[in-house]
């Protein structure tokens, strides 16, 4: 049974679940020891490679760091080294499933873990809507390839300027403005119905698509290097000179403007952590979970960068501020291309409706399990009789997520989705200190190596990177947090099912639906 927590306020917040009870909640079998260095890298490269690459490499580029985005994908590779190896040790320390909602939860108390699952919310619901807006845009490109044009007015965001081939669209001398991405709410609207009847992917599906994402990339890779290579002195001369524009200000290139990149790219980062969770699966975590996490970050930068060095070369980065960057690079490849072009766009635009797919689904189990916790309401974990879903929490993801994508700009979008990770990530570096001290006994499959310094690096890189990111989404992030903490009081600490002595409600029994692997931003 669990036990009340006794004393004021303060005890109360910290109140947390013991390893145990969670071990009882979750009712998981035991894992086998099956996976070797290899395979956690590879795993590592199909959960890294996703949206992130397809969707904000460009405006990263074209805002802030120019040809120069190259260095920001070093920089937030480094960081996410940092909270990767932060990750494995929680997960081969704590021996739950769960994301890090449950560690806050096991770690630093109840009301850390109410701030996580905060957090969650705009790691995956804002992130599947920036995803479903970049598919949009590959929608769009590939549907004029075939001669269906979709007005313009209805594939952007609400009260933007309409610009088409980088050049501001005027009636009567006026700038005509987006009115609202139809593709993007769409997508997510149908998938959201999706989810509710139950959706159950097989190993082989997932494969295939991991498979068609990383071809698209390569395919990409191969074609773009051969034309830069065939002309690369005077490409570099026209659109890498300066390598790193002057800075302008307020984050607009020079170093600043790299750095500003960063917390842009981080985004096609996503993903890596479910390496770390899978350190209850390594048959030696200790050499293994470092090997899988350095080297996939490691391949993925290198992949990485080379999508960005073709991109930047062959198109001049200030045009590529769009949803659907590679498909503006790959259009330039020239005419004889063109079928190449069309499968680059339908590879990604399959890769990326499976991307929102997982994003909304992971958001729907992150509010049933804080929902069978007692921090949100029962009905968030309300199980429909014929498909075995949580069909009130899906459909309300569905129109959060819709809403976003048809409403709000994809930088404002992915800024938040950057601002949310990154605070999340500190969060699991400092759960990491926070257990060294008060559980030293704990037995630990991986330790963080150069401990103290790591995690502290990785509290202040990820605490930097926020401090990157545009003052107006800073404000909207604090006062959404703030609107977390007033529901945490007014709800949550009354309703928990800890603070009342309550062992979590188990629920009935949901549908299976396999998290795919590789599918990550």
């Amino acid at each position: 049974m669990a036990t009340r927590p006794a004393g004021g306020i303060l005890s109360r917040m910290m109140a947390r679940k013991s390893i145990a009870q969670v071990q009882r909640e979750s009712a998981s079998s035991e894992l086998k020891r099956t996976l070797g260095k290899w395979n956690l890298l590879l795993l590592g490269v199909g959960c890294i490679i996703g949206a992130g690459i397809f969707v904000r490499t460009g405006s990263a580029a074209a805002l802030h760091a120019g040809p120069a985005v190259l260095l920001s994908f070093v920089v937030a590779g480094i960081v996410c080294a940092f909270a990767g190896l932060c990750y494995a040790e929680l997960s081969s320390t704590l021996p739950v499933s769960g994301s890090a909602y449950t560690y806050g939860y096991t770690t630093l108390g109840e009301f850390v873990a109410w701030i996580m699952g905060a957090l969650l919310l705009l790691e995956y619901g804002l992130a599947a809507s920036v995803v479903a807006v970049g598919w949009g845009g590959y929608v769009v490109s590939l549907l004029a390839d075939i001669g269906i044009v979709i007005p313009p007015q209805f594939t952007g965001p609400s009260g933007y300027p309409l610009v088409l081939d980088g050049v501001a669209v005027l009636v009567d001398g006026q700038p005509v403005t987006t009115i609202f991405n139809l593709p993007a709410f769409l997508i997510c609207i149908a998938l959201a119905l999706l989810l509710v009847r139950g959706v159950s992917e097989s190993a082989k599906v997932n494969n295939i698509i991991v498979a068609i994402k990383v071809s698209v990339l390569v395919a990409f890779i191969a074609v773009g290097g051969l034309i830069v290579l065939s002309n690369l002195g005077e490409l570099v001369a026209k659109n890498w000179t300066p390598f790193i524009p002057p800075n302008q200000g307020d984050g607009k290139f020079g170093v600043d403007g790299i750095m500003r990149a960063a917390s842009i790219v981080f985004f096609a980062y996503i993903g890596f952590e479910a390496v770390s969770t899978a350190g209850q699966e390594a048959k030696n975590p200790q050499k293994d979970m470092p090997f899988g996490i350095i080297g996939s970050l490691v391949v993925c930068t290198v992949i990485y960068m080379l999508v960005a060095a073709i991109m930047t070369l062959l198109v001049p980065y200030g045009a590529l501020n769009v949803p659907d960057p590679v498909a503006v690079v790959v259009d330039n490849f020239g005419p004889q291309w063109g079928w190449l072009a069309k499968i680059i766009k339908i590879g990604a635009i399959v890769g990326l409706t499976s991307v929102v797919l997982v994003l909304m689904y992971g958001q729907t189990r992150i509010f049933y399990t804080m929902a069978r916790d007692g921090l949100l309401p029962r009905v968030f974990a309300t199980v429909h009789p014929k498909f075995k879903t949580p069909y009130i929490n899906t459909l309300l993801v569905g129109v959060i997520t819709a809403v976003a994508a048809g409403f709000f700009d994809i930088n404002v979008l992915g800024d938040m989705t950057s601002v949310g990770t990154l605070a999340a990530f500190a969060i699991v570096c400092l759960s990491v200190i926070y257990l060294r001290r008060s559980a030293p006994e704990l037995p630990r499959g991986f330790s963080v190596p150069f401990y103290p310094v790591l995690p502290i690096l990785g509290i202040a890189s990820c605490a930097y990177l926020i401090t990157t990111v545009p003052w107006n989404v800073l404000v909207f992030f604090l006062w959404y947090m703030l609107g977390g903490v007033v529901l945490y009081f007014v709800y949550g600490i009354h309703k928990s099912n800890l603070q009342n002595g309550r062992e979590a409600d188990g629920g009935p029994e949901m549908g299976e639906f396999p998290a795919p692997v590789g599918e990550q931003p």
